[in-house]
């Protein structure tokens, strides 16, 4: 893909996320949702394989199906009670509706299946772009409805998708799968405080977009597709596996690292809402996600692949990738927690 065509594509990505961020009437953050996802589509395409071209196929598809939803249950609010208001929307069918269509676009159980398919027909670059800005407009619009969505409802799809993102990724083999069942987990966790503490949701989803970032710069310099390549990683550079370990232990949610925070807020607020068997299950589905981040922690740094080269020590060579977001991106994985009550303002 050319440069010229690739700054259109991201710019349009851009400009799509910010005009449903920033709009009050539902045709504008419809319009919004719909040039985000017609432009990620080239970017999912560009590989011009059968895999890649089924991947942009599903996304469209679910992503359509989730917009419609959007616009047909922002219609029957505005027939109801005469306001395409964003934040007027009080009319239970459209309540359901739209909870539904977002829950699609996030990709939150039980509506989650598009999205470890399509991470895997993409190229790292374009499932890291799926997994953290394409979350940002539907995040948004949940953010700005929330005083009219129905907790329950959130609070089931929360524990759903925590339960579901730690199963699913016990069995996976591929980073871009795994990266899609964390996603899946990590905004279960999101959907279950939403309703209680806007603020902790905003800054869960912020130190998941710096873990998640983090994560895929060391995935994509070190060209790590499957956890079998991760074994290799130490031969590029000895410094990349120490920061993919710490990304993996922040999402992970071990203290001290950054990724505690978030749980350890939302737990805590779930318990003082007298809500304890929902935080016990959270808890227990932390755990599933825990153990396949330490599987990847110990094929990354544990174990020593046999090597056919004489000379082992790839990493003496200097590297010719871009790596300053890599270092940016892993300091603040690791060393954020100290800074959460300021996070948190």
């Amino acid at each position: 893909m050319s440069p010229a065509i690739q700054m259109i594509i991201l710019s349009s990505l851009a400009t799509g996320t910010i005009i449903t961020m920033n709009s009050h009437h539902w045709l504008m953050a419809w319009i919004g949702l719909e040039i985000n996802t017609l432009a990620i589509i080239p970017m999912i395409t560009s590989p011009h394989h059968p895999r890649s071209t089924e991947a942009a196929m599903k996304y469209f598809l679910t992503q359509a199906a989730a917009s419609a939803m959007i616009l047909f249950s922002s219609m029957i609010n505005a027939w109801y009670l005469g306001t395409w208001d964003i934040t007027q929307l009080s009319y239970t069918p459209s309540v359901i509706l739209l909870t539904m269509a977002l829950a699609m676009k996030l990709g939150l159980a039980p509506t989650h299946f598009w999205l470890p398919e399509v991470l895997q027909g993409s190229t790292l670059p374009t499932a890291f772009i799926i997994v953290t800005w394409q979350k940002l407009a539907p995040m948004s619009l949940i953010f700005l409805t929330i005083n009219n969505l129905n907790t329950p409802t959130l609070l089931v799809l929360g524990i759903l998708s925590s339960i579901i993102g730690g199963w699913g990724g016990l069995n996976q083999t591929h980073t871009r799968k795994l990266m899609a069942y964390s996603s899946i987990a990590h905004l279960g966790w999101m959907a279950s405080i939403s309703s209680i503490m806007t603020n902790i949701m905003i800054m869960n989803l912020l130190v998941y977009l710096i873990m998640t970032m983090a994560l895929f710069c060391s995935l994509i310099v070190s060209n790590s597709k499957t956890i079998q390549d991760t074994t290799t990683a130490w031969t590029a550079s000895p410094v990349l596996t120490a920061s993919m370990l710490l990304s993996l232990l922040s999402l992970g949610g071990l203290p001290p690292l950054t990724g505690f925070a978030p749980k350890w807020l939302i737990l805590n607020e779930l318990v003082a809402q007298n809500l304890v068997p929902l935080a016990t299950a959270m808890a227990m589905s932390a755990l599933l996600s825990l153990f396949f981040y330490l599987r990847l922690t110990y094929t990354t740094t544990l174990t020593l692949a046999p090597n056919t080269t004489q000379m082992k020590f790839k990493w003496r060579l200097y590297p010719a990738t871009f790596t300053p977001v890599l270092t940016i991106s892993t300091t603040l994985a690791a060393l954020l927690l100290p800074m959460t009550p300021l996070i948190l303002l």
